[in-house]
C-alpha cells in the first residue's frame, strides 16, 4: 500500500503544505502565548508568500483567480518568491511582505469568493452535482471567509490576543487541508479536471522549480556575503527551514528527492510531509531545529552529489575504451554542468557538517555558483525541449 502510485494532484500538493504552515503555526502559538517558545513572524510570511509564488508560477493560479501562465506572470510569481526569500533570511521590518499578504489574503480571497457565487460554472453547478462537490462549496466557502479575517488580523496585529489568533489560524489552516481532501477526491474521480493552464511559456513543472530553488541559491548565496561581513542580521533556521520545504514540495509534487528521483509513492509523499513539518517549524520556531536540520542537509547534499556522480561517470568510463560517434555539443555542455552541479552539492554539504573548514564568504560563492549553474542548466534543457519539438514536427 505504501509503494502504491499516489495520486495527489500538484494543487492539493501546494494547499497541503499552506495548511500545515498555519495549523502548526497555530499550534505553536498557544506556546508562544504562555512564553515557553519563540517566535519568528518572518519566517511565517515568507513561507506564505513561496506558497503563494508556487502557485502562480507552476499553476498559474494567483490570489485574484487563474491566469494563462505567461513571462509577465512567471515574473511577478517570481519576484514575490524573491520577497518571501529576503523575509525568511533576514530579520528585518516586513512591512513589503505584510502588504502583500494582506492583499493576497484579503482582496484576492473576497474576489475569489465572489467569483464562485457568481460564476455559472461554479457554484451553480457545483450545487446540481451534489455529493463531493458540496464539501467543494463548504471547503472554499471556509477558506475565502477565513482568508480574509487572517488579512484583518495580519493588518491590525493586536485586534485579537494571541489565543485567539491561534484559533483562527488553527481552523484556517484545517480548511485548507480539508480543500486539499475534497480536490484529492474530486480529480480522482474526475482525472479530466486535472489539467495544467494555457501556457505561453514552455517550461514544465520541473523546470519551473529548477528556476525557484536557482533563484534561492544565488540569493542566499550574494546574502551571505554581507552576512559574514556583519553588516545584516541572519536567520539560519528560516534558510534551513526553507530548503526543507522546497526539498518537501518536490517529493510531494514528483518524487525527486535531494539524493535522487524516486517513484511517487504513498511512501514518499509520507517522508515528504515530514519533510514539510520538520521545514515549517525550523521556520516559525528560531533554533530549536537547526543543529539537526544542519545535519539533515549536509548529509543529503553530500550522498546525493556522489551517487548522482557515479551514475553519470560509471557509464562514461565504461564507454571510453570503445569508439562512440561524438556527442551533440549541448548534450556535452548537459553533462559538464550535471558534474559540476554534483561538485557543488558535495562542496556545500561538506561546509554544512564542517563550518569551521570552509570560510563563510566561500559558502556564500559556492551557493551563488550553484544557483548559476542551475539557472543555466535549465536554459539548456529548455534548449533541448525546443529542439526535440522541432524534430516532431518535421517527423
Amino acid at each position: 500500500m505504501l509503494l502504491k502510485k499516489a495520486d495527489l494532484p500538484l494543487e492539493a500538493v501546494i494547499l497541503i503544505i499552506a495548511g500545515m504552515a498555519i495549523t502548526i503555526t497555530g499550534i505553536a502559538l498557544f506556546f508562544v502565548a504562555d512564553g515557553t517558545l519563540p517566535y519568528y513572524e518572518n519566517g511565517l510570511y515568507g513561507l506564505l508568500l513561496i506558497v503563494f509564488a508556487l502557485q502562480i508560477i507552476t499553476l498559474g493560479k494567483t490570489p485574484f483567480g487563474d491566469l494563462r501562465r505567461s513571462k509577465l506572470l512567471l515574473a511577478a510569481g517570481l519576484m514575490i518568491a524573491v520577497t518571501g526569500m529576503i523575509t525568511c533570511f533576514l530579520p528585518l521590518n516586513n512591512h513589503a511582505a505584510r502588504v502583500l499578504l494582506i492583499v493576497c489574503f484579503g482582496p484576492g480571497n473576497f474576489t475569489l469568493l465572489l467569483q464562485m457565487c457568481i460564476d455559472k460554472n461554479k457554484l451553480r453547478t457545483w450545487l446540481k452535482y451534489g455529493g463531493i462537490f458540496n464539501h467543494l462549496i463548504v471547503a472554499c466557502s471556509l477558506v475565502y471567509i477565513l482568508s480574509v479575517l487572517i488579512s484583518l488580523i495580519i493588518w491590525k496585529q493586536h485586534i485579537l490576543t494571541t489565543h485567539a489568533t491561534a484559533v483562527a489560524a488553527l481552523l484556517f489552516g484545517v480548511s485548507i487541508l480539508y480543500l486539499a481532501c475534497v480536490l484529492r477526491k474530486i480529480y480522482h474521480m474526475h482525472p479530466e479536471a486535472e489539467k495544467l493552464p494555457d501556457a505561453d511559456i514552455t517550461l514544465s513543472i520541473e523546470q519551473a522549480m529548477l528556476l525557484l530553488i536557482g533563484t534561492f541559491l544565488v540569493l542566499l548565496g550574494i546574502l551571505l556575503v554581507p552576512v559574514c561581513l556583519g553588516l545584516l542580521p541572519f536567520a539560519a533556521n528560516a534558510q534551513l527551514g526553507l530548503l526543507m520545504v522546497i526539498f518537501a514540495f518536490q517529493m510531494l509534487a514528483s518524487g525527486n528527492t535531494p539524493i535522487g528521483p524516486f517513484p511517487r509513492s504513498w511512501l514518499m509523499i509520507g517522508f515528504g510531509l515530514v519533510f514539510a513539518a520538520l521545514g515549517i517549524v525550523s521556520c516559525i520556531i528560531p533554533n530549536i531545529l537547526v543543529p539537526l536540520l544542519t545535519i539533515l542537509v549536509g548529509v543529503l547534499n553530500i550522498i546525493g552529489g556522489l551517487l548522482t556522480l557515479t551514475k553519470i561517470l560509471i557509464p562514461l568510463i565504461k564507454k571510453s575504451s570503445t569508439t562512440e560517434t561524438p556527442a551533440i555539443p549541448i548534450l556535452a555542455k548537459l553533462f559538464v554542468l550535471q558534474v559540476i552541479l554534483n561538485l557543488l552539492a558535495i562542496a556545500f554539504g561538506t561546509s554544512m557538517l564542517l563550518p569551521r573548514l570552509v570560510p563563510g564568504l566561500l559558502v556564500g560563492l559556492v551557493l551563488a555558483a550553484n544557483g548559476f549553474v542551475l539557472l543555466y542548466l535549465l536554459r539548456i534543457l529548455v534548449v533541448i525541449d525546443a529542439m526535440k519539438s522541432a524534430a516532431e514536427t518535421r517527423s
